[in-house]
Parts: C-alpha cells; structure tokens; sequence
C-alpha cells in the first residue's frame, strides 16, 4: 500500500512540476549530448589517453577544450539550421493544412467508392489541430530555453566538481571503487548511445532530405527534420517518419509515382540505418522491448505531452542500463529487454 502511494505521488509531482522539469531535462540531455559529441571528437586528437594526458596536461586540456567547441558548434549549427530553414517551411505547411485535409476528405471518399466501403470523414485526424498541439507543445519549450541555455551553464561549471562530489559522497575506498567501475559503465554507455543514435539519426535526415528534393517532395526539409527527430524513438519513431511524406504524397501528388519512389527511399533508408548499422554501433544499447517502448512512451506523453514523448526512449535506455549494472535491479533491465540479453555488469579488475 505504500508502495502504491508513493507510486501515485510520484508521478503526481512529475505532472505538477513538468513546467519545471522538461526544461532542466532538456539542459541535462543537452549537456550530456555535448560531452558525449566531444568525447568521441576528442579520440581524434592527440594526447587522449590517460598517460599522455599525465605527460603533456596543458596540451591536452587544450585539445578538451577545442572538441568542446566543435561538440557545441555541432548543436548550434543545428538549431541555427531549424530556425533560419526549418521552421518557416513549418509555418509554410500550417497555411496549406486546411486544403491538405480537404485533400484527404477527397482521397478517403474516392478509395471509399473504389473499393465499396462506407466513409465517414469525421474519423480522420484534424492536422490543423495536431499541429497547433504539437506548436503549442513546442512553443513551451522554445520559451523555456533561456532557462535551458542558464541550466547547462551551470552544468558545465559543475562539471569540474564531480570527481569531488563523488569522493565526499562514498569516503570509504573499495565502496568508491565499485560505484567508480559501475558509474564509468554507465557513463559509457550513455555517452555511446547518445552520440551514435545522434550520428545516425542526422545521416538518415540528411540523406532523406536528399532523395525526397531529388523526387521533388514539397516540404522536404520538415520531412527529414521529422526523420532525425523521431529516429530517437525505435520501431515507432520510423513508422511516423515515413507515414507522414508517404501518406502526403499520397494526397498531393498526381499519381502514385512520387509516393511509391517516397516510400522506397525512406523505408529502405530506415532498414539500412535502423535496423542493420545501429545495432551494429550501439549493441546491446538499444536491445529494447517494443512492448516497454510502447507503454513507456504511452506513459511519458500522458506526463509530459509531446516533450515526454520525445525524451521516453532515453529515459528508458537511461533505466536499462542503469539497471543493469546493480544485482538486485538486473532482473527489471531484463524485463525490458527485447530478448533478455542486457549489457554486462562492469566489475572489478
């Protein structure tokens, strides 16, 4: 019973507080996104390893300095690209989503007469209030990001205090040492995460925006925008990236070439990156069940709407691996693992 009422508090004071924390959830995911971005810049420099860094530490935490530069040029780069090209092409596409939706009334009554089915428009999505939701949703965050931008600030000062946070909190030596190991794997597996879902996720948008202006797609920046965006949630995130230009092209275009040559590029891009390169890069990262993906994103969106959406799938590969990596948790990794294989627990030397 009391299990049950901190359950229920718990998630009350995630609903009540979201306002407060999605954007420092949004500052940490950055944060961790830029050290992770850095962290595998910096093994392209010289003088990355532990010896070398003892030998030449002025040097060296020169070049740390220089791959988190490029880490956070990489991220501004980005949303410098969103709003000078992407977001007037979403504006652009809120205008035409009331004859997009006449446009699909239309479709759905002519495959209703083709194939002898009864139509009723009332059950089709309202796109000119999806999107409203979804900018609404956006417009928060957008907002929240001079608190977003102040929270990493504070982060990356903090950041040089770890090492001695971590020592103040476990004085005793071999406790120190085993958290060390366990907080090291977590670390690792985070940041090769982070950084590879991000790789990919950007490859398949650039490449996608490719193909889709190559075949003449309206709007094709939004569309591999959504590409890199949802490519953070596993089976699902592909279906809606490549349902919505699909299914647009299916109502715009004047036949069926467009769509067809759209859905082959963008499925095929989905196989090749999502199912085949990743978890090749990631391992037993990502090895997540559908169902836990399914009812974690469920969960997360009823919190925290469309943000809680987003962030589900790294919450939930946060807890996996997490998880993992303690005796008495393992079983829970194993609960939400696809097949029952999680990542090795780091131990001692």
């Amino acid at each position: 019973m009391n299990g049950l009422i901190l359950f229920v508090a718990i998630i009350f004071f995630l609903w009540l507080g979201r306002s407060i924390l999605i954007p420092i959830l949004v500052a940490a995911f950055l944060w961790y996104l830029i050290n992770a971005i850095s962290a595998y810049c910096r093994i392209l420099f010289p003088f990355h390893t532990k010896e070398s860094e003892a030998k030449h530490p002025i040097t060296a935490k020169s070049f740390d300095w220089i791959s988190n530069i490029i880490a956070a040029a990489v991220l501004f780069g980005v949303g410098y690209l969103f709003v000078t090209q992407i977001q007037p092409m979403f504006k652009e596409l809120s205008m035409a989503l009331p004859a997009l939706q006449h446009k699909l009334i239309i479709f759905g009554n002519y495959l209703s007469n083709y194939f002898g089915f009864k139509f009723d428009a009332s059950l089709l999505p309202n796109f000119t209030q999806l999107a409203t939701s979804i900018g609404a949703s956006a417009a928060t965050i957008v907002t929240s990001m001079g608190m977003v931008l102040i929270y990493m600030l504070f982060m990356f000062i903090e950041q040089s205090t770890f090492n001695k946070k971590f020592s103040a909190l476990f004085p005793n030596k071999n406790q120190s040492k085993k958290m060390r190991y366990i907080l090291d794997s977590i670390d690792e597996n985070m940041k090769k995460y982070l950084f590879m879902k991000t790789l990919l996720s950007g490859i398949t948008g650039v490449l996608s925006y490719f193909w889709l202006e190559m075949i003449d797609v309206q709007f094709a920046g939004i569309w591999a925008f959504i590409v890199f965006i949802t490519s953070y949630i596993p089976t699902i995130g592909a279906i809606v990236a490549c349902g919505l230009p699909i299914m647009y092209t299916l109502i715009t275009a004047p036949s069926l070439h467009q769509p067809v040559l759209t859905a082959l590029g963008l499925i095929g891009l989905q196989i090749l990156f999502g199912n085949i390169l990743e978890p090749k890069f990631t391992g037993k990262t990502l090895n997540l069940s559908t169902l836990a993906i399914l009812i974690n994103l469920v969960f997360w969106g009823m919190i925290w709407g469309i943000a809680g959406m987003f962030f589900s799938v790294p919450l939930l590969v946060a807890t996996f691996i997490i998880t993992a990596q303690f005796d008495s948790t393992r079983w829970i990794a194993i609960l939400l693992s696809a097949d029952g294989k999680i990542p090795d627990k780091r131990e001692e030397d």
